[in-house]
C-alpha cells in the first residue's frame, strides 16, 4: 500500500494524539508521547497542527512526527512498524528532501526511538550521532512515597501561578497563563495534570506537568522546573515524587522523563526521586 505523508490540520490532531496513546508501552524505548504534542499545544491548536506530520498506510497512521523546532523533528512509528523497511525508507527520504516539508535543507536533527530502522538508514546516508539524552523511568506498580511538600493541582483559576513558576524556573517569558489555557484546551490535556509545590512559607517553589497515555501505559513528565529563588532545598526531588504519584492515580504503569545527559543536576534529581536511568539515546543529525 502507498504511504501518504500529511500535515493533518487541527481536525486531524485528535487522531494523531490517539495513535501516540496506543503506541505507548513499558517495553518500548522512550519515544514521542502524546504529552509532547500536549505541551507543544501551548502555542495553540493551529501552530500544533502546522508542526505535526503523519504517515499513513491504507488509512492507518503508522508514524507521527513533531517539528519541535525548524530544524528538529521528533519521530516515532507504530510498534509493529519499527523495522518496516518500506516505511523506514519513506521516512528517511522525506527527512532528506526539503521540498517534502518535513525538514529544511542544511543542518537538521532527528529524534527517533533507539532501535528504529530509520535511524540505521539515516546513518547509512551520512547522518551522524548527536547529543546524548538520558531517559529515566519510575515503576508505578507500588505506591509512591510522600513528596514532603504540599502540592496542588492547577485549575484555570490558578494558571497564573503555574505559569509564573515555569518562567522563574527556565528564565523564559513565553509561558503565560494564556498559553496554559491554550494547552489545557487540547485533547492531550484530558489526561494531564499540572502540579505546583509550596514550601512551609506558602511560596510556590516548583512545578511539573504530567501526561497520561491512559491506564496501563507509561506517562510523561514534561516539563519540570524549580523556581530559581528556591533551589538547593530538594524541591525538585519532591515535585518529581508528586508527579509520579499523580500519574499513578491516573492509572499510568510507569513515569518517564528524558533530559540531556550533560544536565547532570537534572539526572541526579530524577534519580533521587526514584527514577531509574535507562540506556542513553543519541539524536541523529546532519551538518549544514
Amino acid at each position: 500500500m502507498t504511504i501518504v505523508l500529511s500535515t493533518p490540520g487541527v481536525e486531524g490532531l485528535s487522531e494523531a494524539v490517539g495513535a501516540l496513546r496506543e503506541w505507548q508501552h513499558d517495553e518500548a524505548p522512550l519515544q514521542l508521547h502524546p504529552g509532547d504534542l500536549g505541551w507543544f499545544w501551548r502555542a495553540g491548536a493551529e501552530a500544533t497542527a502546522a508542526a505535526v506530520r503523519t504517515w499513513s498506510r491504507d488509512g492507518r497512521i503508522v508514524a507521527v512526527g513533531l517539528l519541535d523546532a525548524p530544524d528538529l523533528v521528533r519521530l516515532t512509528t507504530a510498534p509493529d512498524a519499527q523495522q518496516d523497511e518500506e516505511l523506514a525508507r519513506r521516512l528517511a527520504g522525506d527527512l532528506a528532501e526539503p521540498e517534502r516539508g518535513v525538514l529544511p535543507a542544511g543542518k537538521a536533527c532527528v529524534e527517533a526511538p533507539t532501535g528504529a530502522l530509520v535511524r540505521d538508514l539515516l546513518f547509512e546516508a551520512g547522518w551522524n550521532s548527536d547529543e546524548p539524552w538520558t531517559p529515566l523511568r519510575c515503576d508505578l506498580t507500588e505506591p509512591v512515597k510522600e513528596p514532603g511538600l504540599r502540592t496542588e493541582v492547577t485549575g484555570p483559576e490558578r494558571a497564573h501561578v503555574r505559569a509564573a513558576v515555569h518562567r522563574a524556573s527556565f528564565g523564559s517569558p513565553k509561558f503565560t497563563d494564556r498559553r496554559w489555557h491554550a494547552m489545557a484546551a487540547g485533547p492531550a490535556y484530558a489526561d494531564a495534570r499540572c502540579l505546583v509545590a509550596y514550601d512551609d512559607q506558602d511560596n510556590a517553589v516548583a512545578a511539573v506537568t504530567v501526561w497520561s497515555a491512559g491506564p496501563g501505559r507509561p506517562g510523561l513528565l514534561e516539563p519540570m522546573g524549580v523556581h530559581q529563588d528556591h533551589r538547593g532545598h530538594g524541591h525538585g526531588t519532591a515535585i518529581c515524587v508528586a508527579a509520579a504519584a499523580a500519574l499513578r492515580r491516573l492509572g499510568a504503569s510507569s513515569a518517564l522523563v528524558c533530559t540531556p545527559t550533560s544536565n547532570t543536576a537534572a539526572v541526579a534529581t530524577y534519580a533521587s526521586a526514584g527514577f531509574q536511568p535507562l540506556p542513553q539515546r543519541l539524536d541523529v543529525s546532519r551538518g549544514a
